[in-house]
């Protein structure tokens, strides 16, 4: 007979994934959830929440919805709250949800467009681990895991407005990661996803065939993986396309 610890090395944990409701953030949370780990799905519409949901406990997965905009600080306060009053801590915090505003030169970037990619990328990010912080740390080994992209750290035209809010997105995870090294038991990761066939890339490359790029799933089975093997602090990886 298989032990279920194998099966299921996550049970027991706590999970909580923003941009559950689709690409990376949904395949993640399936994949934690088929792993053993109770979910919190986190995203702005119900209904592909509901979807999202409705899978996970098809396959005999357990999960939450939390529908509400991270652009709002004080609905991540009470997503908080709400945890700590059902859980009292949080084991893994995988942040996936992120917007890319239109690719445009520097000098042509949308005010409004950009300042939403700062609010979501950059500004729900620090809200989110100011908000967790503590419920991570009671954990016996809370674990945190931020999807970033390649031009954050490697600019590229007409991509300054994503890219510089993912450079600020990294910068903040590993600031953060550095700070809590030596008083948590927190370890942050940072992670690369690559090209991978998602909704964000199809607007960015709408002439690529979606058939030549890793489905989000990879992605999301890397992300488990690293939870199970477990990863050092200030980790970075990037997730390649399996040959």
């Amino acid at each position: 007979m298989t032990d279920n610890s194998e099966q299921k090395p996550l049970a027991g944990k706590i999970a909580l994934v923003t941009g559950a409701s689709r690409g990376i953030g949904a395949a993640t949370a399936k994949a934690l959830a088929a792993k053993g780990a109770h979910v919190v799905l986190v995203a702005r519409k119900v209904k592909d929440l509901e979807e999202v949901e409705d899978a996970i406990h098809d396959a005999g997965g357990t999960s939450t919805i939390a529908p509400l905009d991270l652009t709002d600080g004080e609905s991540i306060g009470r997503l908080a709250q709400a945890i700590a009053e059902r859980w009292d801590r949080l084991d893994i915090l995988v942040i996936c949800a992120a917007q890319l505003p239109t690719l445009t030169p520097v000098t042509q970037i949308d005010g409004k467009q950009f300042n939403q990619a700062l609010t979501l990328n950059v500004l729900a990010t620090q809200a989110l681990l100011a908000a967790f912080d503590a419920l991570l740390k009671r954990s016996e080994n809370g674990r945190i895991i931020g999807l970033t992209s390649s031009v954050g750290a490697n600019p590229r035209a007409f991509w300054g407005a994503y890219g510089s809010t993912k450079a600020a997105f990294d910068n903040l995870l590993e600031t953060h990661g550095r700070e809590i090294e030596r008083i948590s038991e927190t370890r942050v990761a940072v992670v690369d996803p690559g090209a991978t066939r998602t909704d964000m890339r199809a607007r960015a490359y709408p002439g690529e065939d979606p058939d030549s790029v890793k489905p989000p799933s990879v992605v999301a089975d890397h992300i488990v993986q690293m939870l199970v093997d477990d990863f050092p602090n200030l980790c970075r990886e990037r997730v390649e396309t399996p040959r």
